[in-house]
């Protein structure tokens, strides 16, 4: 599958929780933990599940930085 997002970032599903229409899948990037939120559809079509590798494709047109 080709995509032109360029900020992939590959690791391993550790938490997968469905809600009433929008499921939320944490990803163990590296040690730090991504969150995601997409449909429940997208997870059935994905198949997605606890302990599958998985990519978080960051989809966004700004990008902010803060430091402390």
């Amino acid at each position: 599958m080709k995509i032109s997002a360029r900020n992939r970032l590959k690791g391993k599903i550790v938490e997968l929780t469905k809600g009433a229409t929008t499921a939320h899948v944490r990803i163990d990037v590296g040690g730090s933990v991504v969150t995601a939120a997409i449909t429940n559809e997208a997870v059935d079509e994905l198949k997605l599940a606890v302990g599958q590798d998985a990519y978080a494709v960051v989809k966004a047109s700004d990008v902010m930085v803060a430091v402390d």
